[in-house]
């Protein structure tokens, strides 16, 4: 969901690509130079501070076997 999320920012902004061929040109070609710089994603917060913040607490059971 990310990287189409940067897809559709990055590559695409609010154009309008007419042909398919130019489409799959421009995503080859962005995704090429994402490729090149390997950038990589900074989270904000580790599991634990995330199920803090989105009160997430997970219910517990035990197997009976």
């Amino acid at each position: 969901e990310i990287e189409i999320g940067l897809l559709s920012r990055q590559c695409l902004g609010k154009r309008r690509i007419g042909e398919i061929a130019s489409l799959e040109q421009e995503v080859s070609a962005w995704n090429q130079e994402v490729n090149r710089q390997a950038i990589q994603i900074q989270w904000k917060f580790d599991r634990a501070k995330a199920r803090e913040k989105f009160r997430y607490s997970p219910i517990i059971t035990r197997s009976e076997h």
